[in-house]
């Protein structure tokens, strides 16, 4: 038994001292690595390039025959736009990130770099909103309100003067006054296709392309981005003096 225990413990010693022989870390040899693309980029405003993580490692339109569309990266040419639609300081309105984010098609580099969606379908409804209250507050071009009729009991209908416009609000009124197409050609009057960023399906016909509906699109974003930085009242009454407006659609506030 004594031999046992004697033997044991000479076989843990030399387990024991196997272990302690073996090193513990190994040091590597120090290696350097390339700046990343994303470094290099740090001092970039994130509108001006693509970030790396979301390009693919080959182009998909490698020894394409389509046309190249020159795209705007000028910041003082977008800073003339905004003048040009808000009024002077209209540079000052929004941040530099959200002037471009704001005409940036979901089109354009894929979007990658984001785009105006969102700030479309807010930017909308306040304009169709409105469009609406202006509709209601137009007084139909009359020499006065005509007498209201009694009915076959004697019945005189309630009249007020606040619903005399009442009749002009209806869907298809806002939409004419609102179409698309109208809606762009007060984009061209401020330059808007100047600077909208877009990837056209057609670089050579831009009308098939659908650029009527990207520059109705490009102004409701602009109106959801001012909504978000400098809140509902000033995009209301930018809606309706910068674009209700010229429309021809004038409102009593």
């Amino acid at each position: 038994m004594a031999l046992n225990l004697s033997s044991r413990a000479a076989r843990s010693a030399r387990a024991a001292s196997k272990l302690t022989a073996r090193p513990i870390a190994t040091v590597l040899p120090s290696r350097t690595y390339a700046t990343s693309p994303e470094e290099n980029n740090q001092d970039k405003p994130r509108w001006s390039y693509t970030p790396a993580q979301a390009k693919a490692p080959f182009s998909l339109h490698l020894h394409s025959k389509r046309p190249a569309f020159h795209v705007n990266s000028d910041p003082a040419l977008l800073d003339r736009f905004y003048i040009r639609l808000f009024g002077n300081g209209g540079d000052q309105i929004l941040s530099d990130e959200t002037k471009w984010l704001a005409v940036t098609h979901k089109s354009f580099d894929q979007g990658r770099r984001g785009f105006n969606d969102r700030l479309a379908f807010l930017g909308k409804r306040i304009v169709q909103l409105q469009a609406s209250l202006a509709l209601a507050q137009s007084v139909p071009a009359a020499s006065g309100a005509p007498e209201a009729k009694k009915d076959e009991f004697g019945r005189v209908p309630f009249t007020h003067a606040a619903l005399d416009g009442l009749s002009n609000l209806s869907a298809e009124n806002k939409n004419v006054l609102t179409e698309r197409s109208k809606l762009a050609e007060l984009g061209q009057k401020y330059d808007l296709h100047k600077v909208v960023r877009w990837s056209p399906r057609k670089p050579d016909d831009l009308r098939a392309s659908g650029i009527d509906l990207v520059l109705s699109h490009t102004l409701y974003a602009i109106i959801g981005a001012v909504s978000l930085e400098k809140g509902g009242v000033v995009a209301a009454q930018i809606a309706r003096e910068r674009i209700l407006d010229p429309l021809g659609l004038k409102s009593l506030q």
